[in-house]
């Protein structure tokens, strides 16, 4: 047996796994020299910052970006091929390897980045050695690779309960806590953090014991190594320190230097030298100064952001992962993003909460449509509305971005949906691209960028809270959403903003702003619709039976919508258990489309309406008693969970092209949408040996805490 058995096929990727190419050449030809370099040494920040997501994702993660890429750069896949085949693998295996690496670079891991679930390679660990110790760089320095090997098989194939997915304490691995944290030891840190006005974006926390007493370390991210405060909170020393990943933050900072001799403006200027200093300096606030360059750089022809981002994979979802992107505007359709910024403010009375609870005046961002030339990260999303930051989004704005050939690529129909009806499937096959632009543009928009967080002073005085009667609360000094809504904060949220876009689509006129009328109208909608509820059930696979917790936060926002569709009642929404044309459990999704005003629309809203006032006055204990209820995976979802596992279908990866500088000269480089093409684009990204001698010294200063 040379592959990973049947039962762990959820913890590999197929051997046939898609792999489709992110084209931005087109929009990249279009630019004028000076925007390509702008946009060449931004690419090359992102990338080298990228890198820091290895040592956010677990302990082995680094080393087995070492070994694979020291195996792929010493010679092209054709070379490695031949010498594994001549060595007695099959076609099969170098397959499985291949695709393995493919995975790996785009999770930019050993976990997945949509769904935090652990993957291994899909052969056997004595068939990779066998790869590995006859491959071209094992024979240039086989001492150096021996104890590469040696330190990465045991942890690249081990699965115990704990190692399966991300998660806190005994629930999973992380790398924002050290191994001796629990949930009681992310409390303390946020009680310190609280009283001390510190929000936890570019940080992780390191708890040591010295002298008998217990010693949180919170780490900002930054090249400087430095102290910057210690002292005693709750029985506990404090010590709040700089210099995590810092060779790599110095790559991205140099990079940025370099950019900004390419800018087209001074917002573009003062925004990059800010973001470097917050690298350099380990300053949150400086990226916050760089983030309000970034809102005021209205329509840039080149769009680009960079720096801890997303909270989704903190178990605290309160520290950022790294992420930057790079990208061209497409023009076309951001008119029609326009459109819909410009009649925002006419949408807005349409969501369900009263004038009180919205913001006293819509702050209009830049709202475009992006071809994307890098993403470096852990993942390439739809959409964005960014900057996370609570104070700068309610008070000076925000932008929004829709990932357009991201969606062309990744969310075009290849072959039908399980679970669906085949009229349906056809549906979709015609519409899905369409409707998901629609609720890209909704849910970011309106919203992400909908409702107001009450603190003392901004609402009126004895405002009734239209939940349940009495008097709204409000947030207290210090907290923040992210704060107060932790570990609920990133699911909740989402959830809030698919619901107004499910909400708003039905809304007369809203699909004309994207140019579709009459039945086709119609069909988008509905196509918007049915396609939740798919998400909802696809979404149980990120649902972890071992941690019984949620590991990524749109699955479970989709899933507790379809709940709240299926309660709806009336028979607008079933799901039956059936056998599928193969013999095998199947499940079908059936939605009576003439219902969707009547009972969707209605049952959508008034979730919505809590969703909103919870926010908006910090109500945790009920957002947290509403949000637990209907995350709930009970019976007959417990069961339906495997059903879904055995007829999944993997997401594609993405593999992006290259910018390379030759003779002052920019060069695009494409590459195949294959597993050969992804591996090919990593080695011609990162060929010098320089990565490797930061990733070695960066994992070993980790390795003595996470061990």
């Amino acid at each position: 047996m040379t592959s990973v058995s049947s039962t762990m096929s959820q913890f590999v990727f197929p051997d046939d796994q898609p792999v489709v190419k992110l084209d931005a050449a087109t929009a990249f030809s279009m630019l004028t020299t000076s925007e390509q370099l702008y946009s060449h040494y931004l690419s090359r920040a992102s990338w080298w910052g990228g890198l820091v997501v290895l040592l956010q994702t677990s302990q082995e993660s680094p080393d087995i970006f070492r070994l694979v890429q020291r195996v792929n750069t010493a010679e092209d896949v054709a070379s490695m091929r031949t010498t594994a085949l001549a060595t007695g693998l099959t076609e099969q295996e170098v397959t499985a390897y291949l695709v393995f690496c493919a995975g790996f670079y785009g999770n930019m891991g050993n976990y997945k980045g949509f769904g935090d679930s652990k993957f291994v390679p899909n052969l056997a660990v004595d068939r990779l050695e066998l790869l590995v110790k006859n491959c071209k760089a094992y024979k240039d320095s086989p001492v150096e690779m021996e104890e590469l090997w040696k330190m990465v098989k045991g942890p690249l194939y081990s699965l115990t309960d704990k190692e399966k997915q991300l998660g806190l304490g005994e629930k999973g691995v992380t790398k924002y806590f050290t191994p001796n944290c629990d949930m009681t030891d992310s409390e303390m840190v946020n009680r310190f953090m609280k009283s001390k006005n510190m929000e936890g974006y570019i940080n992780r926390v390191i708890k040591t014991m010295e002298g008998g007493k217990v010693v949180y370390e919170i780490r900002h991210a930054g090249v400087e190594e430095k102290e910057l405060s210690r002292e005693e909170f709750e029985d506990c020393t404090f010590k709040v320190t700089v210099g995590d990943y810092n060779e790599l933050l110095e790559k991205v900072s140099e990079n940025l230097d370099m950019a900004v001799k390419h800018v087209a403006n001074s917002d573009e200027k003062d925004m990059l030298v800010q973001y470097a200093k917050s690298f350099r300096e380990g300053s949150l606030d400086r990226h916050k100064d760089g983030s309000r360059f970034w809102i005021k750089n209205k329509g840039p022809i080149v769009e680009t952001y960079i720096g801890f981002i997303e909270t989704y994979r903190d178990p605290a979802g309160m520290r950022g992962e790294f992420e930057g992107f790079v990208s061209m505007v497409n023009k076309e359709m951001s008119a029609k993003f326009q459109v819909l910024v410009d009649r925002a403010e006419e949408m807005l009375p349409a969501l369900p909460w009263p004038k009180e609870f919205e913001k006293d005046t819509f702050l209009r961002p830049d709202f475009t449509s992006l071809d994307v030339l890098t993403f470096a990260g852990s993942g390439v999303p739809a959409g964005i509305n960014i900057p996370n930051y609570d104070e700068i989004r309610q008070e000076e704005g925000f932008k929004n971005v829709s990932l357009g050939n991201v969606l062309s690529a990744s969310y075009g129909v290849s072959k039908p949906a399980p679970f669906l009806s085949s009229s349906d499937n056809d549906i979709l096959k015609l519409w899905k691209v369409a409707s998901f632009e629609v609720q890209v543009g909704l849910h970011e928009l309106l919203g992400h960028g909908s409702g107001k967080l009450f603190h003392a002073g901004n609402f009126p005085a004895g405002l009734t809270c239209p939940v349940g009667g009495g008097e709204v609360g409000c947030y207290g000094q210090g907290d923040t959403y992210d704060s107060v809504f932790t570990t609920i904060g990133s699911s909740y949220e989402e959830c809030r903003a698919e619901c107004v876009g499910l909400h708003l689509c039905l809304e007369p006129g809203v699909t004309e702003i994207f140019g579709h009328s009459g039945q086709q109208a119609e069909d988008i909608k509905y196509a918007n619709w049915v396609s939740m509820v798919l998400a909802g059930v696809k979404g149980l696979e990120m649902f972890s039976p071992t941690s019984q917790e949620w590991k990524q936060a749109h699955s479970q926002a989709r899933f507790v919508i379809m709940q709240i569709m299926l309660e709806a009642g009336e028979d607008f929404l079933t799901i039956k258990e059936l056998v599928g044309e193969d013999g095998k459990p199947d499940l079908l999704i059936t939605m009576d489309r003439e219902k969707v005003l009547t009972v969707g629309q209605p049952a959508i809203a008034a979730f919505l309406l809590k969703l909103q006032v919870y926010k908006s006055t910090g109500d945790i204990a009920a957002a947290k008693e509403m949000f637990d209820k209907y995350s709930e995976v009970s019976e007959p979802w417990a069961s339906r969970r495997q059903v879904v596992v055995d007829r999944k279908q993997p997401r594609p990866i993405l593999v992006q092209s290259n910018t390379i500088l030759e003779e002052e000269k920019l060069k695009l480089m494409d590459y195949d949408p294959s597993p050969e093409g992804m591996v090919k684009s990593w080695a011609e990204r990162f060929p010098d040996p320089t990565l490797d001698t930061i990733l070695t010294k960066l994992a070993a200063k980790d390795r003595l805490l996470w061990a």
